[in-house]
C-alpha cells in the first residue's frame, strides 16, 4: 500500500448510503466497516466491455480481472465526478458516466483485510484505446459480455469479488438500456 492509500480518506455509511463518518482507508478495511465505493463498466459502441487486470502491486485483489475502474469518492465529493475522475487517472479515458444501480458486498481477504462496501455502479460509453496507469492497471482489454459470462464461469477466482458480485445485476441494466434505445 502506498503512503498516498495510507493517509486516503473514505466515507463510511450506513445501508441507506447516509454518512455515518469518516476514516482512513486501510482501518476502514482492517474494520470490514461500510463504507462508499464505485465501479464504472465502459462499453465500446460495439457492445464490448473493457476490462483491466489490477496491478500486482495491489493490496488486494492484485493481478484479477475486474471492471474498467473502480475506487472511493473522497470526503465531500460528489460519487459521479469522483467516478469520472478516476476513470481518467486509472485507464487515461475522459467520457461522461451514469449511474445504474448500487449494492452492498462484504468480503475477507486472507491478509487481514475486509471489503464492505455500498458500491454504486456507472456505465460509460468509450470507442478509444485506454492509456491505463501502470500502478493501477497491468493490461486491458476488450471482451463481449458473453465472454465475461463464460470464463466467470469456467474460472471465478480470476475476477475480483465485486466484479463477481455485480455482473449479472450489470446485464440486467444494460438489457435496459439496449430496450429503451
Amino acid at each position: 500500500m502506498t503512503d498516498e492509500e495510507r493517509s486516503e480518506q473514505v466515507v463510511l455509511v450506513n445501508e441507506r448510503d447516509e454518512e455515518t463518518g469518516r476514516m482512513g482507508k486501510l482501518e476502514a478495511h482492517q474494520q470490514g466497516l461500510l463504507h462508499r465505493a464505485f465501479s464504472v463498466f465502459v462499453f465500446h459502441p460495439d457492445g464490448r466491455l473493457l476490462l483491466q487486470r489490477r496491478a500486482d502491486g495491489k493490496y488486494h485483489s492484485a493481478g484479477l480481472w475486474t471492471n474498467t475502474c473502480c475506487s472511493h469518492p473522497r470526503p465531500g465529493e460528489d460519487t459521479a465526478l469522483a467516478a469520472r475522475r478516476r476513470l481518467w487517472e486509472e485507464m487515461g479515458i475522459d467520457t461522461a458516466v451514469e449511474h445504474r444501480f448500487h449494492f452492498i458486498y462484504r468480503a475477507p481477504f486472507g491478509n487481514g483485510l475486509t471489503e464492505h462496501e455500498l458500491d454504486h455502479v456507472f456505465f460509460a460509453v468509450h470507442a478509444g484505446e485506454p492509456s491505463p496507469d501502470p500502478t493501477e492497471a497491468s493490461a486491458w482489454r476488450w471482451v463481449r459480455p458473453e465472454v465475461v459470462t463464460d470464463e466467470l464461469a469456467n474460472d471465478p477466482e480470476a475476477f475480483t469479488v465485486w466484479f463477481r458480485a455485480c455482473w449479472n445485476e450489470v446485464l440486467r441494466h444494460r438489457e435496459l438500456l439496449r430496450d429503451r434505445a
